[in-house]
């Protein structure tokens, strides 16, 4: 009997808490998957956020903090100077990271800190009940803008990984979506290539994964996905915003 699917060893044998169509699963999975085919399970240290991933540590099977709301790169800035020969990485969503912890990915990225993030964008505050994230799109509706998320009231979506690319410390800015097979296996591709430039020690990596949240977008599982389709990859266009080059200094 062929086998075709195993759980990979980065992925802890526990059943997740999050809801039905939820895409974290897919994400967790493809980092274990690069995490293991890199054979690196044994030197990566993670760093679990506040958020909907907030149980991260119990799902990833390697060593793992937990910070602080937004504080996610300063911790895994003090991991990885203290233990440069570690593989480091966050795990964060766009409440998380694009709005408390704004001023922390910024700056991490604006000193070439050479770890990898995650940033998981669902386009609303998932965990504490569908509110407005800076990454929400105009017109969506959620708790604290039920008549939709107004620019001339709200302001704008938030492009992080455009900003980013913008940086001189970032080496490798990706955005990409899991919504459907064929852009789960691009993902993987930018992930792997973002663990691999932080093996190479060329600076800040990240990749945002345009993510499904059926619960507090009112949809199904399968609404959902057609949702991120339609609605947020106009808007957050997928693809390398920032590219390696062969001299380890990144072009936009």
């Amino acid at each position: 009997m062929t086998i075709v699917y195993e759980r990979p060893q980065s992925l802890t044998e526990v059943k997740t808490h999050y809801c039905p169509g939820c895409t974290h699963g897919i994400i967790h999975r493809l980092i274990a998957e690069v995490l293991d085919e890199l054979d690196v399970r044994e030197q990566t240290i993670g760093v679990a956020p506040v958020g909907c991933a907030v149980l991260a540590y119990k799902y990833f099977n390697v060593d793992m903090y937990e910070a602080a709301h937004g504080r996610a790169p300063a911790v895994a800035t003090g991991i990885k100077r203290v233990n440069p020969d570690k593989v480091v990485f966050t795990y964060q969503g766009d409440g998380d990271l694009a709005a408390i912890g704004t001023g922390e990915i910024i700056h991490a990225a604006a000193r070439g800190e050479k770890f990898t993030t995650i940033f998981v964008n669902n386009a609303i505050y998932g965990m504490t009940g569908g509110q407005m994230a800076p990454t929400t799109l105009a017109g969506q509706e959620v708790t604290t803008a039920r008549g939709g998320r107004s620019p001339q009231s709200h302001g704008y979506p938030i492009r992080i990984s455009e900003i980013l690319a913008t940086l001189d410390g970032a080496a490798y800015i990706a955005r990409v979506s899991v919504h459907n097979p064929q852009e789960v296996v691009k993902a993987k591709k930018a992930i792997m290539t973002a663990f691999q430039a932080q093996l190479e020690g060329k600076g800040f990596t990240l990749v945002e994964v345009l993510s499904t949240c059926p619960t507090n977008w009112g949809l199904s599982p399968r609404d959902a996905l057609t949702w991120v389709s339609t609605n947020m990859i106009p808007y957050y266009p997928l693809g390398v915003k920032k590219a390696l080059t062969k001299e380890g200094v990144a072009s936009a």
